[in-house]
């Protein structure tokens, strides 16, 4: 039993230490490029978009919940 307890440390240790990698520049400049893309399509959707201030809103949260489950 303590040798079990001792792997399952060592491996929740493991996977902390690989989670905590650090974004290499490239990644982060990749990342703020999405962000803007994403940002500038949103603008230029809600300028061109019929749709009512309560319909985006729900859609944002739909989105949210996706990125939250991902």
């Amino acid at each position: 039993m303590k040798k079990i307890s001792i792997l399952f440390l060592a491996l929740a240790l493991a996977m902390t230490l690989a989670a905590c990698e650090k974004d290499g520049p490239m990644e982060e400049t990749g990342e703020k490029i999405d962000r803007s893309v994403e940002k500038t399509k949103d603008k230029i959707q809600d300028t061109f978009d019929p749709r009512g201030p309560a319909e985006k809103a729900g859609e944002k949260i739909d989105e949210t919940v996706e990125d939250v489950r991902d």
